[in-house]
């Protein structure tokens, strides 16, 4: 499945990622872009950096040759491009020496739908010479271009900021999370078309992407994992849990896990506490990259079943999760996403930490949330008063303050430019 989706029926979107990528390739000599596959990378450098040499080493000659002699593949060029860069780890090494060695400085641009900073002996080779960008699905106002940037979510982060009370226009979020949030489906707009593609992507990703990875026992158990999971989108992991339903071994499912995490088809996010030791003790959260994908595993293929769907509301916080996710990697340094839970039961979706400051995000797929619906956000408030304040995102379309400290606001008005005043 070609990552590549310009074409006659799809025009070129600008990604917010693009001047953070581009800034970087003209300080550093090598950038290294991952996410999933259809996420947008090749389009993204194809349009963007033309004068680049481009290599895919999905082309078998081009992977031959990286294989063999890898630096002859940049030998007459300055800039260059090596697209699914993961299958070749010869030239890791090659790369490491050119950028070391070379008389005439070249720039590289590594891409690949494996996440290179977890495979070790990658980012060991390349420690202190490349800089990392992680590209997510198109955020919805990348979709119809109503910014380029997400500014609201910017001044949030504001302690004196002032924010009018407001009615905005209504957005069915049902319909998005079935589609999802994949370039390519853009231009498809039938139901049968949309499940056909996430379909083919399943089958791409399990019969090619897991296969060069790694080796895979049983792709059947592989896919069971995979099942289990996605039903299990915004929860806590519990592997054991995960085990029992999917009858596949506690070691195999950790491993099927972390290969899942390496491919870009998973996040894990870690709980919160003030204590940077302590994050590593509580089990993390597991969320999709798309909500749509974790949608079409669990077996929900239409608006009605999904709207009746246990797991509504765990499916609508993976894609309020993506959201958030994609303006804390445009913030610099990249904000830390977390979550939080007592041993009490208080929780709170989302706590996003930038230095010294944090963000907290309760997530309610309600129209009209009310001042108990924030009652874990001031409770976090007043265990941490670095908190800036705390936001309840919600499916309505309603901007209402609950609190002095607690705004509640559409979920994509945060992820876009409009007038905040």
């Amino acid at each position: 499945m070609n990552d590549n989706h310009s074409n006659k029926n799809l025009l070129y979107k600008k990604r917010w990622i693009t001047p953070q990528v581009k800034a970087a390739a003209g300080k550093f000599s090598v950038v290294v872009l991952t996410g999933a596959r259809q996420v947008g990378k090749s389009t993204l450098l194809r349009h963007e950096f033309p004068d680049y040499k481009y290599i895919s080493l999905d082309d078998f000659s081009d992977l031959q040759q990286a294989k063999a002699d890898p630096s002859s593949l940049w030998i007459d060029a300055d800039y260059i491009i090596i697209d699914e860069a993961q299958k070749a780890p010869e030239i890791f090494p090659a790369i490491k020496l050119t950028v070391d060695k070379a008389k005439k400085a070249k720039k590289f641009i590594l891409s690949g739908s494996s996440n290179l900073l977890l495979m070790q002996k990658i980012s060991e080779t390349l420690a202190g010479r490349a800089v990392y960008f992680e590209m997510f699905p198109m955020i919805y106002a990348e979709m119809n271009e109503t910014s380029d940037k997400p500014m609201n979510f910017f001044s949030l982060w504001e302690r004196d900021l002032q924010v009018k009370e407001k009615l905005m226009d209504s957005l069915d979020y049902c319909s998005l999370l079935l589609k999802g949030f994949m370039p390519p489906l853009l231009r498809l707009s039938q139901g049968q078309d949309i499940l056909l593609w996430w379909e083919g992507y399943v089958r791409t990703y399990l019969e090619r992407d897991v296969r060069e990875l790694t080796q895979v026992e049983s792709l059947i158990d592989f896919k069971k994992v995979l099942d289990s999971l996605a039903v299990r989108t915004g929860n806590v992991l519990n592997q054991t849990e995960v085990s029992r339903d999917s009858g596949v071994s506690q070691p195999t499912v950790h491993r099927y896990i972390k290969l899942l995490e390496v491919s870009n088809i998973i996040n894990r996010v870690p709980s919160y506490f003030h204590s940077r030791t302590k994050r590593i003790i509580k089990s993390p959260k597991v969320f999709f990259i798309d909500p749509a994908l974790s949608i079409y595993l669990s077996g929900y293929y239409d608006e009605q079943s999904l709207r009746n769907a246990r797991e509504l509301g765990n499916f609508f916080e993976t894609m309020v999760y993506m959201h958030l996710r994609i303006a804390s990697e445009l913030m610099t340094p990249k904000a830390k996403v977390f979550y939080w839970r007592t041993t009490t039961g208080k929780e709170v979706d989302f706590v996003i930490e930038h230095g010294k400051k944090l963000l907290a995000f309760e997530v309610k797929l309600s129209p009209n949330p009310a001042l108990s619906d924030a009652k874990n956000l001031l409770s976090l408030i007043e265990e941490y008063p670095h908190t800036v304040r705390g936001i309840v995102l919600h499916s309505g379309n309603s901007v209402k303050w609950l609190h002095s400290k607690i705004l509640s606001a559409p979920w994509w008005w945060v992820f876009g430019e409009h007038k905040i005043n």
